[in-house]
């Protein structure tokens, strides 16, 4: 009798998410007949941001590593796009293909200390080397134009031109849809077991056979490619970036999306990624004010649900609750 009880229990939960999937990919696809330019590049800039929280979140929450490098994998992939389409050609998969394996040099480069350094050690350099990059599109101004800023061509698509924030749309929603399949299946696999193992203890790990230096290089070099891939649209998106696109200031709300949304959590990085992107604009007509609103609305957040929003689902949903969520911050 349990027996049945258990199936019955388990089939409903998947016909409830499969109604929840359908409800959501129903609304993706009407939202530009629902939306001006203005609010349909909002929507864009949180698809970028979607890609950006979870490549961070797999450094920060799933391994465990106090490491600030999303901007400057963010950075070095919409530049990477920008270079694509200007010397090589405007075809969005390769501007995209661009930007991931730059990101991804890039996570190759920051994991080497991270082999060496933890905590607040590792963060210092990984904050250095973000510095070091921006400080180096300033410079490079033969490559990069310096602190005016590059222009990014407009991407193309074959007999296709992603020339409005509708075509944009898309595109992004595509690319963030596979990309998200993608490290789902990842994180479901023998490699993100073996992140959280190393997370959780490094020595019980080792003890079990899995390898902490292969795990942690793989780890920088996927957040790197998504990060960067997230770059690439970022580019895409306002079709000029500059320097001043990827400051400290930019590091500070990366890290507050994957904190208020759950560190360790896909869907957290999801709901975090559209509150701290859709929350400013809607605070724009309190002038002076969205500052302090902004900062508020963290507080309660974080002090309400130290878990993150990706907790408040768990607990409140257990179907939403995923098995290498972190329980306990």
């Amino acid at each position: 009798m349990s027996e049945i009880v258990a199936k019955q229990t388990v089939r409903g939960a998947r016909s409830f998410r499969g109604l929840c999937t359908a409800a959501v990919v129903a609304v993706l696809l009407t939202v530009p007949f629902l939306t001006n330019d203005y609010i349909q590049y909002v929507v864009n800039l949180v698809l970028v941001y979607v890609l950006v929280t979870i490549g961070f979140n797999l450094v920060l929450g799933y391994l465990g590593q106090l490491a600030f490098c999303s901007t400057a994998f963010y950075g070095i992939g919409a530049y990477a796009a920008g270079l694509v389409a200007a010397h090589l050609t405007q075809s969005f998969p390769l501007m995209i293909a661009g930007s991931a394996l730059a990101g991804a040099i890039a996570g190759l480069l920051v994991s080497l200390p991270a082999l060496r350094l933890s905590g607040y050690y590792l963060a210092i350099v990984t904050l250095a080397f973000g510095e070091l990059l921006r400080w180096a599109y300033i410079h490079a101004d033969t490559i990069t134009q310096g602190s005016t800023g590059m222009p990014v061509p407009a991407p193309t698509l074959p007999r296709f031109n992603l020339d409005s924030q509708t075509h944009l749309y898309f595109a992004f929603l595509v690319t963030v849809a596979l990309t998200l399949w993608l490290i789902r299946n990842v994180l479901k696999s023998k490699f993100g077991r073996s992140l959280v193992a190393i997370r959780n203890n490094r020595l019980a790990a080792m003890s079990v056979g899995v390898a902490p230096v292969h795990a942690t290089i793989l780890a920088f070099v996927l957040s790197g490619a998504v990060v960067g891939i997230a770059g690439g649209l970022f580019a895409m998106l306002t079709s000029r970036i500059a320097p001043e696109n990827f400051g400290l200031s930019e590091m500070l709300i990366e890290y507050s999306m994957v904190m208020i949304g759950g560190l360790g959590s896909l869907s957290g990085s999801l709901l975090g990624a559209v509150l701290l992107t859709g929350a400013p604009e809607l605070l724009r007509n309190f002038a002076g004010y969205e500052e302090i609103i902004f900062s508020l609305l963290l507080i309660v957040v974080l002090r309400v649900s130290p878990r993150g929003l990706g907790g408040v689902l768990a607990s409140r949903l257990p179907f939403c609750k995923e098995r290498l969520f972190v329980e306990r911050l």
